[in-house]
């Protein structure tokens, strides 16, 4: 009975559906407008008409059709005027909804991981990682001793024996008779000696011409 009353509960609204609805809505009405626009247009020609005609009656009954068409024009646009405005409400809303809606899941996951990751976990791993890394660090350390005849050695013992050679070694050096550099040899650049042609034979015509040049002396 109660239910009857108060009749069935009224579904939520879809932002994307109203606002499909007020686009349709807001066609609807701008294809009026264009209607009424051209009517009154059609009522402004023939006022002309009736008044070339000398009709003034018939004139003036198509002014106040045009006035009246006006009129509806401008209750259209008021019309076009609310719808947008509700539009762009409704697209706030619907932005302001969704953020919200990111805002709140995002919150959600974070609580659901604090919980899942607690403080008391936390320093409780921190102390085994401490813990594992001394533990590698003592093995560590444990290698590096050394064992057996190698242990027995002490270490101050040795740099006082390689300190001692250091100094012999040093003495030695600084008494080493200093010796002297041989002089470099000096080179004396050779001077090739011009050759001489062999002596050429004497033939039987240089005879003959020693012979006349006596005789031309003579």
């Amino acid at each position: 009975m109660l239910k009857r009353l108060l009749g069935k509960p009224k579904p939520e609204a879809n932002p994307l559906d109203t606002l499909e609805k007020l686009t349709e809505t807001l066609e609807m009405l701008e294809k009026k407008e264009s209607v009424l626009a051209k009517k009154a247009e059609v009522e402004v020609e023939k006022a002309k008409e009736f008044s070339k005609a000398k009709n003034k009656k018939a004139a003036l009954q198509c002014l106040k059709r045009k006035k009246m068409l006006e009129q509806q024009i401008e209750q259209l646009g008021n019309y076009q005027l609310r719808i947008h405005d509700q539009m762009i409400m409704i697209e706030g809303a619907k932005a302001t909804t969704e953020t919200v809606g990111a805002l709140r899941t995002g919150a959600s996951l974070m609580k659901a991981m604090q919980k899942a990751t607690n403080i008391d976990d936390v320093d409780k791993t921190m102390d085994e990682i401490n813990e594992q890394t001394e533990n590698m660090k003592q093995i560590q350390e444990a290698l590096a001793t050394p064992i057996g005849a190698a242990a027995d050695f002490d270490e101050d013992e040795l740099e006082a024996e390689l300190e001692e050679l250091e100094s012999a070694e040093l003495e030695e050096e600084l008494l080493q008779p200093v010796g002297k550099t041989p002089a470099a040899p000096v080179h004396v650049p050779t001077v090739d000696q011009p050759t001489r042609p062999p002596p050429q034979k004497q033939t039987a015509e240089d005879d003959e011409l020693a012979a006349l040049q006596a005789e031309m002396t003579i």
